[in-house]
């Protein structure tokens, strides 16, 4: 797995405020003469220390308001970037998909080893022995990133504490080699808005966790993705020319084509990730949105 660069914004167009950290207030500085703000400053690296936490669009200091979205999820090993820290709050940007947002700071870590491995399946967990026979310490979901001390028998030792068995790991940069079977497995996984996997996965979520295992990273929201995932392919006028495979996009939505005419998405209507006709998902978006499939994006 990598890192992947934040897609390239139309030239003229402001700077995408969602992947490019900047506000009216601060910006990062290496931004300084492409954006307006009173000060510019340099990030500070970090890691999540805790198998996963919310990525807000704003920091949330009581009970959350409207507009205070989870925005994404960021999950344990992975690097976040921080531009400011007040109010328990840390705004920066995730080193994972460039997403800016509010991460708590008590969930931050300077101090984390660099990762070496990152988690196989849907959810794994970290023990306090090298034999599995104690109660788990931590679960840690699929491409949550840790940094692996030494190997013992079948369990790998943390740098961070803990054990892990060695078939739950993969090297980074190691990658699996079918992205449809991988997002099968959050089959009935709970939806959650802006999720990535921790506590649940929204439709771009599980995009973005299936792809990255192939060593495709990409952005986190579906219209970001909808520009850069493999190449677009005319809309078909019949279900006979999607592809298993094929990234459908409708407004607000995505899934992947399983063939057959199946899709297998998050839906928040079911509140979990399920699989449905194609046709039926169609229909109901052009009652509610008034159009079916925007795009159709083919992975090479």
């Amino acid at each position: 797995m990598s890192n992947v660069d934040p897609p390239g914004d139309p030239p003229g167009s402001p700077l995408d405020p969602r992947i490019h950290p900047y506000r009216d207030d601060l910006a990062a500085d290496f931004l300084e003469g492409k954006v307006e703000a009173r000060a510019f400053v340099p990030g500070k690296p970090c890691r999540a220390g805790v198998a996963s936490t919310p990525v807000m669009s704003k920091p949330v200091f009581s009970q959350p308001t409207p507009g205070e979205l989870q925005a994404s999820e960021l999950l344990f090993g992975e690097d976040f970037t921080v531009f400011e820290d007040t109010g328990g709050w840390s705004w920066g940007q995730c080193g994972h998909d460039g997403y800016v947002g509010y991460v708590k700071s008590t969930d931050l870590y300077s101090n984390l080893p660099k990762p070496t491995h990152w988690v196989i399946p849907a959810r794994a967990l970290v023990f306090a022995d090298n034999k599995g026979e104690y109660p788990a310490i931590m679960g840690l979901t699929m491409t949550a990133r840790v940094a692996v001390e030494k190997v013992e028998g079948d369990y790998a030792k943390l740098a961070s504490g803990g054990w892990m068995f060695t078939g739950n790991l993969a090297e980074l940069g190691e990658t699996l080699p079918d992205f449809v079977a991988v997002a099968q497995i959050f089959s009935r996984a709970p939806y959650l808005w802006g999720g990535r996997g921790g506590m649940g996965i929204d439709c771009s979520g599980l995009i973005q966790v299936a792809l990255a295992t192939a060593g495709h990273p990409v952005p986190r929201d579906s219209d970001l993705q909808a520009d850069v995932i493999g190449e677009d392919i005319p809309i078909p006028e019949d279900l006979s020319g999607l592809l298993p495979g094929d990234i459908v996009f409708f407004p607000g939505h995505v899934g992947i084509h399983l063939g057959a005419g199946a899709l297998l998405h998050a839906s928040s209507r079911e509140m979990m990730v399920v699989t449905h006709a194609l046709a039926d998902v169609i229909g109901r978006m052009n009652e509610r949105k008034g159009q079916g499939v925007t795009r159709v994006r083919r992975v090479a």
